[in-house]
């Protein structure tokens, strides 16, 4: 049975149990538990924002999210992000989801490493990346009370050294196709021109979160 916190909680519906079931049983119990506690944070912040969305899809995305660190949904050239929102496209297809709404899903996750730009689109889009942000990053860490974050994460255990497995995961997610990393152009820009120029480092971003572990 799912766990409600403070409302929330997994959509009770088969697609929902046959997301978890598949996702459990490619995933490893760190992104897994990852996944899920992605989804508590972006369904906790949109009750919070009074945002209107579709449970499922958000669900959707936030349990796809990462299933492009697999091995078996990794492609040889497609960003991760990419490959994640290709399974939950072929997954969604298959159980008769419409393609508006795959659009929705894809989109999300095909972004939600990419900050300043999903919080402009759907609330499926945004709150998606707001989840990643606060598991990963511990942003927005003080809007959720003391009592949701010890349930969240009751519910869906952080390992004892997180921040560094998910660097890990990260690191053997993507170190087999490093061509695929080419991010945000304006970094490069500016390191070229400006000699102070000091990039945000992800790596440090996380090691410094307000997150223990």
């Amino acid at each position: 049975m799912a766990t409600e916190i403070a409302g929330i909680k997994v959509p009770d519906s088969k697609l929902a149990r046959e997301i978890t079931e598949f996702v459990h049983d490619t995933e490893s119990p760190l992104l897994f538990n990852h996944s899920s506690r992605v989804f508590y944070w972006a369904a906790l912040t949109g009750l919070r924002c009074n945002l209107t969305y579709d449970a499922e899809l958000l669900y959707a995305g936030a349990m796809f999210h990462d299933m492009g660190l697999t091995q078996r949904y990794s492609s040889p050239d497609e960003r991760f992000e990419v490959d994640g929102a290709n399974t939950a496209r072929t997954f969604l297809h298959d159980h008769g989801i419409s393609q508006q709404d795959i659009d929705i899903v894809w989109t999300a996750i095909a972004l939600h490493t990419t900050p300043g730009i999903p919080q402009h689109m759907h609330p499926v889009i945004a709150l998606l990346t707001t989840g990643v942000e606060m598991d990963v990053l511990g942003i927005a860490y003080a809007e959720f009370p003391e009592a949701q974050r010890a349930a969240v994460v009751q519910a869906h255990p952080r390992t004892s050294h997180f921040k560094e497995d998910i660097i890990q995961a990260f690191y053997d997610g993507i170190k087999r196709k490093p061509q695929t990393t080419f991010g945000n152009v304006k970094a490069d820009v500016l390191a070229d021109k400006d000699p102070q120029f000091v990039p945000a480092n992800f790596c440090s971003v996380i090691r410094g979160s307000l997150w223990n572990g």
